[in-house]
């Protein structure tokens, strides 16, 4: 019989944040970096997320740091390069980090297709896996997995929902 995790779980606070585009979750360690960022109608999801990445986790409600809020306000509010000022942390796969780094490298009011962002990591034939990978972003918004459109232009898949990505693409300035 395989033995049992004794590792205790992880420990993150929880905040919320009033958007124009409902209540964000923020999820933040005890170095006050950000480690996912999900919507309060999506809390399950995210939680399935945190279970995926990290194993078991124990979120606690907690003030996310000042400074983060202020920047994600001020993004909302139509500052859009506050984003860049955002201390965030993942865990997943060595790809799936690789994925959102380079997914953290698109620059507000452009969008790219899944294809591109494939060859931007040198890996021109893991399109589908890349999808995946962005799928599974934890932190949205601050790693904009709304900026990958469809080869065709097309919105595609959004875990906010894609009324969020179309909200979020036009607030950035993309003619959608």
């Amino acid at each position: 019989m395989p033995a049992r995790s004794t590792k205790p779980p992880e420990r993150f606070g929880l905040d919320r944040l009033t958007t124009p585009i409902g209540i964000a979750l923020l999820v933040t360690d005890a170095e006050g970096a950000l480690r996912a960022l999900d919507w309060e109608d999506y809390e399950p999801r995210m939680r399935e997320l945190l279970r995926l990445h990290y194993g078991a986790v124990d979120l606690s409600d907690q003030p996310a740091p000042t400074e983060m809020r202020t920047a994600l306000s001020g993004y909302f509010e139509g500052d859009l390069g506050q984003l860049s000022g955002v201390a965030w942390r993942i865990a997943g796969t060595p790809f799936q980090q690789k994925v959102w780094t380079a997914l953290a490298k698109i620059p507000a009011g452009t969008t790219m297709s899944y294809g591109a962002l494939a060859a931007r990591i040198d890996m021109p034939k893991a399109i589908r896996a890349v999808g995946h990978a962005n799928g599974s972003n934890p932190i949205s918004v601050v790693l904009p997995c709304h900026r990958l459109i469809g080869a065709d232009g097309s919105l595609v898949k959004y875990g906010g929902g894609l009324e969020r990505k179309r909200w979020l693409l036009r607030h950035e300035g993309v003619e959608i």
